[in-house]
């Protein structure tokens, strides 16, 4: 999990080529938060910053965000607003820098999931104090306990989602889709030679990983049937096919991560009702991550029942 030295930025890199894919992009990053991420990332290739030291500094601004958010006064609000929306520029920036440089790294990909929980779980803690502070119960650690759990279920599954979708339309090489058996052996086998911090990180990405997984049994049986085989390459009708159907939930995955959560999430701060965030995390957005893991779970079985089929 070591970060490679940062190499040069090549001047033809253009915007584009710094995308994911318009499947996974939302209008509001393709338009807003990419092209800012870009400009960031070619200034951090210039200096030779690295995607890794871009994502840490973006959890500061995020953890900034959060402990603005206690604070009942609006223009305090208003400040932690722009320093999230600033954070979630160098979240965009740090992957654009990593495929500009080709410095992409598994330790990169952690740290980046990381940043959004470090974020939140200061919003949410910043939220809570501030509710009890105008005279709520302490219950109200209940709910928003309760939201964190589902900002990491709903996180995760849209994350794995995505990367199952860049898998199958980019490959290898377009996607950052892991397991947890190749992530067990690749610990076993570097754990005596790896420093604590790094064997911590790879032991919190490997749950979390089984995490995804534990969520998606259906699309497990896929994937493994897909492996042995196809060798993971399945026929081209096939694959257009559960492409055509997974696409859909691709939108699904963009509202229950960042950009919709954080309309709300001001809208709320605006009318000075913060417990609706926790309620809308709770019951909107919880809502969305069921269907949407139940829809991708009913595509799984057809398509594992119509491979099965092929001779």
């Amino acid at each position: 999990m070591k970060a490679q030295q940062l190499p040069p930025v090549q001047p033809e890199v253009s915007f584009e080529s710094t995308l994911k894919s318009n499947d996974t992009e939302e209008k509001i990053d393709i338009y807003f938060y990419r092209p800012i991420g870009y400009r960031i990332a070619l200034l951090c290739a210039k200096l030779g910053i690295t995607p890794n030291a871009v994502t840490i500094i973006s959890i500061f601004f995020g953890v900034g965000a959060g402990i603005l958010f206690y604070f009942p006064q609006l223009w305090l609000n208003v400040i932690g607003m722009l320093l999230l929306v600033f954070a979630n520029s160098l979240d965009s920036a740090d992957g654009q820098l990593a495929r500009i440089t080709n410095n992409k790294s598994r330790l990169g990909r952690i740290l980046d999931g990381f940043a959004g929980d470090f974020w939140f779980a200061s919003i949410h803690i910043a939220l809570c104090l501030r509710l009890m502070d105008a005279g709520w119960p302490a219950w109200i650690w209940v709910l928003g306990i309760g939201a964190g759990i589902s900002h990491v279920f709903q996180s995760a599954m849209a994350d794995y989602y995505r990367n199952i979708h860049l898998y199958f339309i980019k490959g290898v090489s377009g996607s950052e889709l892991d397991n947890s058996a190749d992530l067990q052996k690749e610990y076993d086998l570097n754990k005596a030679n790896t420093n604590f911090f790094l064997n911590f990180v790879a032991r919190g990405y490997m749950g979390y990983t089984r995490l995804q997984e534990n969520c998606s049994p259906k699309l497990q049986q896929l994937l493994a049937l897909m492996k042995s085989k196809f060798g993971m390459k399945i026929p081209d009708p096939e694959l257009q096919a559960f492409n055509a159907q997974n696409k859909p939930l691709m939108r699904l995955t963009n509202i229950i991560q960042f950009n919709t959560r954080v309309i709300f999430l001001f809208l709320w701060l605006f009318i000075d009702q913060t417990w609706l965030y926790f309620v809308f995390d709770l019951l909107v957005l919880n809502t969305i991550l069921i269907y949407m893991v139940r829809r991708q779970e009913k595509i799984s079985g057809n398509f594992y029942q119509r491979l099965s089929a092929i001779a």
